[in-house]
């Protein structure tokens, strides 16, 4: 996951929407969303590791996260660290609410790469880091998250929390939105160099990851989603898979919290 934006408790129809973008490489193997049948989550999975980048369970609990993209001389190889992925799929299986989770992990957070998570209850959406270990309990608001702090000042980071602002100005919002939602992140342009970041890629990297939506010869935006967490207790949920700019499908899923 390298891009979302998300507004929570800030639409009168909707206590959680959200849309996002998940970057990675082509050739990592990659199932896309589906109901898992070892645990009750609704998530794309990643079939190298096993975990997720975002999703959601059966009781309206939600979980997203990005890497932190701040590469530097001290960062330790890949082998020696536990995957971020499987972050998401114990939060979302968890009965304790954010802080309690959130608490449990902290003994364990340099266990993983440089992560950023969102995590939803329910009731209330934590940010937390293991880069300088923020943890903040989020009022009603419209953030938006890539590979840095949450609402860094990154071209993209603003486009998207933008664009999310403007898809919900209506007074109520339903599955007939999801495709809306998926669009607010397809804008496939990157940005000027006096406007990015040095994280300590490449430029050309650097530049190339500016895009809300990147296509490239062997990495770039694998999958388009979008979730909306009706206050009736309804959950639309859509997403849409690519591979090189190229649609490869769209689904979309639809449950009612009550029912569980």
């Amino acid at each position: 996951m390298c891009l979302l934006a998300i507004a929570f408790q800030s639409h009168p129809d909707a206590s959680l929407i959200v849309t996002s973008n998940r970057d990675e490489f082509y050739a990592r193997p990659t199932l896309p969303m589906h109901w898992w049948s070892d645990a009750p989550i609704l998530a794309g999975r990643d079939a190298q590791a096993g975990g997720t980048w975002m999703g959601l369970s059966r009781r309206g609990r939600f979980a997203a996260v990005t890497n932190f993209r701040q590469i530097t001389k001290d960062t330790k190889s890949p082998p020696t660290l536990l995957s971020r992925g499987q972050l998401i799929s114990d939060f979302l299986t968890s009965d304790q609410n954010v802080d309690e989770w959130a608490k449990a992990l902290k003994p364990a957070m340099a266990d993983y790469g440089g992560f950023n998570l969102l995590l939803y209850d329910g009731f209330n959406l934590l940010y937390l880091n293991n880069h300088d270990n923020s943890e903040i309990l989020l009022p009603p608001g419209i953030y938006a998250l890539s590979n840095h702090l949450l609402d860094s000042p990154w071209p993209k980071v603003d486009h998207a929390r933008d664009q999310l602002k403007q898809a919900i100005t209506a007074d109520t919002i339903g599955a007939e939105q999801l495709p809306d939602l998926i669009a607010c992140l397809s804008l496939e342009k990157t940005f000027p160099p006096e406007l990015l970041p040095n994280t300590g890629v490449p430029e050309h990297w650097e530049q190339l990851l500016s895009s809300p939506f990147i296509v490239a010869d062997d990495y770039g935006t694998r999958a388009s989603a979008a979730i909306i967490m009706r206050r009736s207790g309804e959950v639309d949920v859509a997403e849409h898979c690519f591979e090189a700019g190229a649609s490869l499908g769209y689904q979309e899923f639809s449950f009612n919290l009550s029912a569980f």
